[in-house]
């Protein structure tokens, strides 16, 4: 059996990322950025007022109480036409561009009275309450970016505030990596769907709805192809749906392992080649990879926590890499046992509950730790990573995390 790192890297070097394409800014949140951007220009572009008060000169504020002639109204996106002089003020708007000869501006609060009242005109003086000092409350001009700074990087997952600066810098169409796209099929007669009753020796098919869920949480795109019955005709059918739908990875689960009726094995070397099929970890040694009609395949167990890890830690890595993605990773982290671990000397992935005391990480499992008891999953917020030929953890030793 290969080792979880050598399945991992042998996956991996069967695919490279997407080819990109420009799309519009409001479509680009979530998407993952295919060039650096930079700055076109210094901004803010002018100086500008950081509140709703009165620019003027700080030298004329020297006095314990003065007051000034207002000689302009400032409203935010118009441009100043007056030069202030010895004794002069504007009532200026918050972002507002700063007259010349202003060199602070006064909050409308430390004013002798309210001017800021909607619809209200500018006064023909200002008592000041304050002394100022030069450059208060202004933002200067490439206080936040400077012309030809890098900005953003290559295969950033862009964020919503990613999209405000994006706009800031005008960058109207965005270039991003096409996003993967998989096909995804599941395996067995005893799986029913989530609106059929229950009847006796089936069960509800719960891959097709979490391994959906996982694949869109890492960017890529789901083309659903339903349940393969344990037929090689059902099996052949759907593959060849998911080869003429071109997407760029197939992924099944159940019907990889060495049962009687488990045929996808048996299809994918018919029209392709299977390159291995068993890993040394728990849960999911079962798991397969090959191509089929020249599209990579992955075929995860069918319990469900092993076809979680299996994404996790197979899958997610090779979408993140077709999408271009350089920051999507799960994190990893130091965590303690509560109590001792218990491992059969494989790789092995215990679903825990993380809690941090002092900036320490501390975990105990969430229940019985079978393939098929997805509770256990569902309660976890990480997977306990046990090393390969570890047995035996014991309790207050230190182990890696993945934090789900």
């Amino acid at each position: 059996m290969l080792t979880v790192t050598e399945a991992r890297e042998r996956i991996l070097s069967h695919f490279s990322a997407n080819p990109t394409e420009n799309i519009p800014l409001a479509s680009a949140r979530n998407r993952i950025l295919a060039a650096d951007i930079f700055a076109d220009g210094d901004h803010p572009p002018f100086d500008n007022s950081a509140v709703d008060g009165f620019a003027l000169r700080a030298e004329d504020t020297s006095a314990s109480s003065v007051t000034l002639n207002v000689v302009a109204d400032i409203p935010a996106g118009t441009t100043p036409k007056v030069s202030l002089q010895p004794g002069e003020a504007a009532r200026i708007m918050t972002g507002a561009q700063l007259p010349h000869g202003a060199d602070s501006v006064i909050m409308v609060e430390d004013t002798g009275a309210q001017h800021h009242g909607t619809g209200t005109n500018a006064p023909n003086t200002v008592t000041l309450a304050k002394q100022m000092q030069a450059g208060e409350n202004i933002r200067t001009s490439g206080s936040d970016i400077r012309a030809g700074e890098m900005i953003l990087k290559q295969g950033r997952t862009l964020k919503a505030q990613d999209l405000g600066m994006l706009a800031v810098l005008g960058v109207a169409e965005v270039p991003v990596y096409q996003k993967a796209r998989v096909a995804l099929l599941s395996s067995g007669d005893e799986l029913l769907d989530v609106n059929e009753p229950l009847q006796p020796g089936k069960i509800r098919d719960a891959n097709s709805y979490s391994l959906a869920a996982a694949i869109e949480s890492a960017g890529a795109e789901v083309i659903r192809l339903g349940v393969a019955k344990d037929t090689r005709e059902s099996v052949t059918h759907l593959l060849n749906k998911a080869a003429e739908a071109s997407a760029d990875l197939i992924l099944s689960s159940a019907g990889v392992s060495v049962g009687a009726f488990d045929f996808i094995k048996e299809v994918i070397d018919s029209n392709g080649k299977m390159d291995f099929w068993k890993v040394n970890m728990r849960p999911g040694k079962p798991l397969a990879f090959g191509k089929y009609g020249g599209i990579p395949f992955i075929g995860l167990p069918g319990n469900p926590v092993s076809a979680f890890v299996g994404f996790e830690i197979f899958v997610r890595p090779v979408l993140e890499r077709v999408n271009g993605q350089m920051d999507g990773s799960r994190r990893t982290v130091r965590v303690r046992a509560e109590a001792e671990l218990h491992s059969d000397g494989r790789e092995s992935y215990l679903r825990a509950k993380i809690r941090n005391e002092n900036g320490a990480y501390f975990a105990t499992l969430t229940g019985h730790q079978g393939s098929g008891n997805l509770l256990s999953l569902v309660q976890a917020d990480a997977l306990l990573i046990i090393p390969a030929g570890v047995k035996c953890v014991p309790a207050g030793e230190e182990v890696d995390a993945i934090l789900l």
